[in-house]
C-alpha cells in the first residue's frame, strides 16, 4: 500500500485543485485523437482491441457466481456478443465489505494516488474506449473518443480534486492545549479520521456510460468507499473496461480488487432495483430517466442519493444581428448525436411577430425555415451526417421520432450510414406548434425531436421556458438577444428556475457542451436532478469525520 502513485501525479492534482477554484479553461487530458499524442498505432490498436472482445468473455478480478451475462448490440448493427461475470448480489456485498476495510484505513494520499493512476491509464486507453463507447451508445467516433475518453476523464479528475480538497480541510491530528488554572493545562492529542459511508452504487446510462459515471465513481472511491458500477444493460463494455483498470491499479497497490466491481445484467433480468434497495448500499449515483430516477430517490432507504434525470431544454430567440450564424449554431446543436444529449434543446421559442435583426424584422416562419435549412445543410453530406448524427441508441427513441405528429417542418427519416448499412438512424424531426400546446411542449421527447413554438412575445417565451423547467426540469437554455434588458431578465428568471443560460452562442461553442473544471453540469435546483457535477455538495455526503482524543499526562513538578 504505497503513495508512489500520488507522488507520480502530484502536479496534476495540484493543477486540478487550482482549476476548480479559478473556473477558467483547464483540461488534463488531450481531446484531439492524434497519433502524435497517443501513439501512431493507437487508433489501429484500439480497433484491434474492440474486435478482440466481440463474442468473448470479458474477465474481471471480482466476486462471481461462475456464470456469464450480457446482451449488447451495437446501434450500428453489430451484435457484440460480449459477456461479463455474473454476480450474486449478497455474496458481492460480503466480498466488498471485507475488501473495503484496508481501503478505509489507507491514507488520503494513497487513495487519491490510486485514482489518479486509474485516470492516467484510462487516458492511455482512450482509443480503446472510443470504439467501445461508439458501438454501445451510437455516438460518432470523434464524439465517442472525446466524451467517452478525455472529457470523461476530466470529469473524473474534477471529482477527485473536490474530494481531496474536502478531505484536506480537516487535519489528521492535532495537539489541543487549554489553560484551566494559573499554572494548570489540559492537553489532548486529537486524531481525525475520514470515515466513508460504505458501498457506493453508480447507475450508468446508455448514452454516456463514462462521462456521467466517472464523477460518482471517483468521488466515492477516493473518500474511502467501495464502488459498484451498474451500467445500462445495452452499454456495459465501457464500464467493464473502466472497472478492469480500477481493479488492476488497486491490486498493484496492495488492495483487494473487490473495492470496485461491475454488476452486469440484461434488459430481461435487471438487477438495479435489488442493488438500490440493498442494505449494504450507502450511496447511489444515478443518471437516466426521470421516471426511474424518482423511483430510486423514493426507494434507496437510508442511502444518500445523487441524481441526474431528464429535462426539457429550451432556446429563446428574441433578436439577433444576423440569423445565419445563429441558425448554423442551433442546427449543429440539434444534430449532434441525434439529439440524444441531456443538454440538447427541445423547444425553440420564437415570438409570433418575428424577431429583430440588423436587416429589419424577420418573421416567425422565416426564423423557422432558417433553422430547418441549417439542419438540412448540416446533413446534406452523408459523411458529415453520419459522423455528427451517429446512430440512435435504442429502438424506443427511433419509434418516438416516427410517432410524433403535427405541423411537420422537417421529417425525421433516417440517413443511411456509409460504413454501417444496418445502423439505426433517424434525422432531426422539426415540428411547428404554439404556446397553448402545453401537452406537447411540457413533456420530454428524448431524441432528435424539436418543436419551434410560436409565442405571444419574448416575455411569454421566457415565462414558458422557466415554468417548464421548474415543473419538469431543464439542464440547459440558450438565449439569443441584442437587448441587454432582455438578457438580464432571462438570466434572472432562468437562474431562479435552476437553469444555466448560454447567451448568443455562435461559432465553435454550443449549448450542449459542458466543460469540466468550469461549467457546473445540472444545478440540482429543479426536477432534472438533485446533484451538480461537480461541486462541494457532491462530495460532502460521502464521508464523515470522526475524532478520537487522548489525554496527555501532566508533567509532575519537580520540587526544588
Amino acid at each position: 500500500m504505497t503513495t508512489c502513485f500520488f507522488e507520480r501525479h502530484h502536479e496534476k492534482i495540484e493543477s486540478a485543485i487550482n482549476a476548480i477554484q479559478d473556473r477558467g479553461f483547464f483540461s488534463a487530458y488531450p481531446e484531439v485523437p492524434s497519433g502524435k499524442i497517443y501513439g501512431e498505432n493507437a487508433k489501429s490498436d484500439g480497433k484491434a482491441f474492440f474486435d478482440s472482445v466481440i463474442d468473448s468473455q470479458f474477465s474481471l478480478s471480482q466476486s462471481t457466481n461462475g456464470d456469464w451475462v450480457g446482451g449488447e448490440a451495437s446501434p450500428y448493427g453489430i451484435n457484440l456478443g460480449v459477456t461479463y461475470p455474473e454476480v450474486n448480489v449478497d455474496d458481492l456485498m460480503h466480498s466488498m465489505t471485507q475488501a473495503c476495510n484496508d481501503w478505509r484505513k489507507a491514507s488520503v494520499e494513497t487513495r487519491v494516488g490510486c485514482a489518479l493512476e486509474i485516470l492516467d491509464r484510462l487516458n492511455k486507453k482512450s482509443f480503446d474506449m472510443a470504439f467501445a463507447v461508439m458501438h454501445t451508445t451510437g455516438q460518432g467516433f470523434m464524439m465517442a473518443f472525446q466524451a467517452g475518453g478525455p472529457h470523461a476523464q476530466d470529469r473524473g479528475l474534477e471529482a477527485v480534486a473536490y474530494a481531496y480538497k474536502a478531505m484536506l480541510d480537516c487535519p489528521s491530528e492535532v495537539t489541543w492545549k487549554k489553560q484551566v488554572g494559573k499554572d494548570d493545562f489540559v492537553t489532548l492529542d486529537k486524531q481525525f479520521a475520514i470515515v466513508p459511508r460504505g458501498i457506493g452504487l453508480v447507475i450508468g446510462c446508455s448514452t454516456f456510460p463514462t462521462w456521467n459515471s466517472y464523477p460518482g465513481l471517483f468521488a466515492s472511491l477516493v473518500t474511502g468507499n467501495g464502488v459498484i458500477v451498474k451500467p445500462h444493460p445495452q452499454a456495459i463494455l465501457p464500464s467493464a473496461m473502466s472497472v478492469r483498470i480500477c481493479q488492476e491499479v488497486l491490486m498493484e497497490a496492495g488492495f483487494d480488487a473487490n473495492i470496485v466491481t461491475l454488476v452486469a445484467d440484461t434488459v430481461e433480468a435487471p438487477k438495479t432495483a435489488e442493488l438500490v434497495q440493498h442494505d449494504s448500499v450507502s450511496i447511489v449515483d444515478y443518471t437516466g430517466s426521470s421516471e426511474f430516477g424518482e423511483w430510486v430517490e423514493a426507494n434507496a432507504g437510508d442511502a444518500i442519493v445523487y441524481t441526474e434525470k431528464s429535462g426539457i431544454n429550451s432556446i429563446i430567440i428574441d433578436s439577433v444581428e444576423s440569423m445565419k450564424p445563429v441558425s448554423g449554431n442551433i442546427g449543429f446543436s440539434l444534430c449532434l448525436y441525434s439529439g440524444q444529449m441531456c443538454t440538447t434543446p427541445q423547444n425553440i421559442f420564437v415570438p409570433k411577430g418575428g424577431i429583430q435583426t440588423t436587416d429589419g424584422t424577420m418573421s416567425f416562419d422565416d426564423v423557422s425555415q432558417a433553422i430547418v435549412k441549417a439542419v438540412d445543410w448540416m446533413l446534406s453530406d452523408q459523411g458529415r451526417a453520419n459522423e455528427v448524427l451517429g446512430a440512435v441508441q435504442n429502438q424506443a427513441t427511433a419509434d418516438r421520432v416516427d410517432s410524433v405528429q403535427g405541423d411537420v417542418l422537417r421529417s425525421g427519416d433516417g440517413i443511411g450510414h456509409a460504413m454501417f448499412p444496418e445502423a439505426r438512424t433517424r434525422s432531426i424531426k422539426i415540428v411547428k406548434t404554439n404556446s397553448s400546446d402545453l401537452v406537447t411542449i411540457a413533456q420530454e421527447h428524448f431524441g432528435p425531436i424539436v418543436f419551434i413554438v410560436e409565442t405571444e412575445s419574448t416575455e411569454e417565451s421566457i415565462q414558458l421556458a422557466s415554468s417548464i423547467a421548474r415543473n419538469h426540469g431543464a439542464i440547459s437554455c440558450g438565449l439569443y438577444s441584442t437587448d441587454d434588458d432582455v438578457i438580464e431578465q432571462a438570466i434572472d428568471v432562468m437562474t431562479c428556475a435552476g437553469v444555466p443560460v448560454s447567451c448568443n452562442l455562435v461559432g465553435n461553442i454550443w449549448v450542449n457542451q459542458s466543460a469540466a473544471f468550469s461549467d457546473f453540469h445540472v444545478s440540482g435546483a429543479n426536477p432534472s436532478g438533485n446533484a451538480t457535477l461537480t461541486d462541494s455538495a457532491f462530495i460532502a455526503g460521502r464521508f464523515n469525520v470522526v475524532q478520537s482524543r487522548t489525554c496527555v499526562p501532566v508533567e509532575k513538578k519537580v520540587e526544588a
